[in-house]
C-alpha cells in the first residue's frame, strides 16, 4: 500500500500506524516507569529491604543526641559525640565501599553489620554507665565507622541491573524519594522513642533497623554487583575520566556539596526566621513544606522518560534552584516564607536524581560504590559546614537574610560550574555507553 493510498478519504484505516504512533508518542507515565523498574527480577526485594535500614540511618544522629544528653545533661557533650559519629561515617564509609567494590557487597556487609551491632551496644552501655566524654566520643567513632551506606549500596545495585536503560531514571527517583521519606520520618521517630520510651530507645531502634534490614539486604546476593577483584594498575586507578580523581567526578562532588549547603543553611535560617517572627513552633512545618515539595517533584520527575541527556539537564536544574533560592530573601512573614520555600524545594529531588544518574554514567564500574558513597559524604559535609557558618551569620548584623544568601551563593557558583562542565560530562557519559535505551 502506497502512502497516497493511506490518505485517501474512503480507504480503510490500518491498525498498524496507530500502534506505531503510540510507540513514538508521549513519554511513558510513572505507573509504567516505576513498575518496569521494580519488575526487574530482584529489584523490588532489595529496594524494600533497604527502606528500614535507611530509616535507621536517618534516626542515628538524633538518637545519639537524646541518649547522651539524657545521661550527661549536656547538649555540648551530645553534640561532640554526634559529631564524632558523623565524621567517622563520612571518612570511613568510602573506604568500606572500596572494599565492597573489590570483594563484593555481601562479603564485606555481613561483618560490617556485626561490628555495627557491637558498636551501638557499646555506645549505649557507655552512656548508661556514665562514661567520660572522650570514651563516649570513641564509641561514637566506632558506631559511625561501621554504619553501612545503604543508599550507596542500593544505587550500585540499580546500576548493575539497569545500566544504560531508560528505567534507571525512575529507579533513582525511587531512591531519592525513599531517602526523603526516611529523613522526614526518622528524626521524629528517634525523638519520640527517646522521650516517650527510654533515652536509649532511639539509638537502639536505629541500630536494630540498620542491622536487621541490612542482613536482609545482604542476603539478596543475586542483585549484588559483581566484585571488581584486584584494582587496576596504579596509574589507571588515579587518573582518567572515570576515576575518583577525575575532573568530572569533582564537578559532581561539588554539586552534592552545594546541595548539602542548601539543606544545612536552610535548616538554620528557617528556624531563625521563625524564631525572630515569634513562630518558633512553625519552623518544622515550614521546613516540611520544602521537603514535601521535593518529594512531589521527585515523583513527577520519575513519571516521564527524559530524552535530554542528564549532563544537559543538570545546569538547567541548578540554575532553577539558584533563581528559586532568591525567594526566601523576599519573605517578610512566616506564611510568605512557607510559599517561598516551595519552589526551591521542587528543584531538590530532580537535582539529586540527575546527579546520581551522572555519577552512574561517568564513573568506572570498579569504583561505583565508592563514588556514590563519596557523593553522600559531600552532602553531609555541606550540611555540617553550612549549619555552623550560617549559625554565626544569623546571630550577626545580617540576621536571617544573611543566612539565606549562603545557599543562593553556593548554588549560583555550582550552576556556573555545571554549565562550564556540561560538554565534558556529556562526552564522558556517552563514552560509557549510558544513553537511555527504549
Amino acid at each position: 500500500m502506497t502512502r497516497r493510498h493511506v490518505f485517501r478519504r474512503n480507504a480503510p484505516v490500518s491498525p498498524r500506524p496507530a500502534r506505531r504512533f503510540r510507540v513514538v508518542g508521549p513519554a511513558r507515565t510513572g505507573t509504567v516507569s516505576y513498575r518496569s523498574a521494580l519488575q526487574i527480577p530482584g529489584a523490588a526485594a532489595f529496594f524494600l529491604a533497604a527502606a528500614p535500614a535507611r530509616l535507621g540511618v536517618a534516626m542515628a544522629g538524633l538518637g545519639i543526641v537524646w541518649l547522651v544528653h539524657a545521661e550527661t545533661g549536656s547538649f555540648g557533650v551530645a553534640g561532640l559525640v554526634t559529631a564524632s559519629f558523623a565524621v567517622a561515617e563520612a571518612l570511613v564509609g568510602p573506604q568500606t565501599a572500596r572494599l565492597m567494590d573489590r570483594f563484593g557487597q555481601p562479603r564485606i556487609l555481613l561483618p560490617l553489620l556485626c561490628a555495627h551491632a557491637g558498636a551501638i551496644t557499646a555506645l549505649i552501655a557507655l552512656a548508661l554507665a556514665g562514661a567520660p566524654t572522650l570514651t563516649l566520643m570513641a564509641g561514637g567513632v566506632a558506631a559511625g565507622a561501621t554504619i553501612p551506606q545503604i543508599g550507596a549500596l542500593s544505587a550500585a545495585r540499580w546500576s548493575a541491573l539497569l545500566h544504560g536503560r531508560a528505567e534507571l531514571a525512575p529507579a533513582f527517583a525511587l531512591e531519592t524519594m525513599s531517602n526523603d521519606v526516611a529523613f522526614l520520618v526518622g528524626p521524629g521517630l528517634a525523638a519520640l522513642a527517646a522521650t516517650q520510651l527510654h533515652p536509649a530507645a532511639g539509638t537502639g531502634l536505629s541500630g536494630m533497623l540498620v542491622v536487621g534490614a541490612g542482613l536482609a539486604f545482604a542476603a539478596l546476593r543475586r542483585t549484588a554487583p559483581a566484585a571488581a577483584g584486584t584494582p587496576p594498575a596504579e596509574g589507571r586507578a588515579t587518573s582518567g575520566p572515570g576515576t575518583l580523581l577525575s575532573r568530572n567526578f569533582a564537578t559532581l562532588l561539588a554539586v552534592n556539596l552545594a546541595l548539602g549547603v542548601f539543606f544545612g543553611s536552610m535548616q538554620v535560617s528557617v528556624s531563625a526566621f521563625a524564631d525572630v517572627h515569634h513562630a518558633a513552633a512553625a519552623a518544622g512545618f515550614l521546613y516540611g513544606l520544602m521537603s514535601v515539595a521535593s518529594l512531589l517533584a521527585g515523583l513527577a520527575y520519575g513519571r516521564y522518560r527524559h530524552y535530554a541527556r542528564p549532563a544537559a539537564q543538570l545546569p538547567l536544574i541548578l540554575t532553577f534552584l539558584a533563581c528559586a533560592s532568591l525567594l526566601p530573601l523576599l519573605a517578610n512573614t512566616p506564611w510568605q516564607l512557607g510559599l517561598a520555600l516551595l519552589l526551591p524545594g521542587a528543584g531538590v529531588a530532580p537535582c539529586f536524581i540527575v546527579s546520581s544518574t551522572l555519577v552512574e554514567s561517568v564513573m568506572d564500574r570498579s569504583v561505583l560504590t565508592q563514588a556514590f558513597t563519596w557523593a553522600n559524604s559531600a552532602s553531609a559535609a555541606g550540611i555540617a559546614l553550612s549549619a555552623a557558618a550560617v549559625g554565626r551569620l544569623v546571630d550577626g548584623a545580617g540576621g536571617t537574610r544573611a543566612g539565606f544568601t549562603v545557599p543562593l551563593s553556593a548554588l549560583t557558583a555550582t550552576a556556573a560550574l555545571a554549565w562550564f562542565s556540561r560538554d565534558a560530562l556529556t562526552t564522558a557519559s556517552a563514552s560509557h555507553g549510558s544513553g537511555p535505551k527504549p
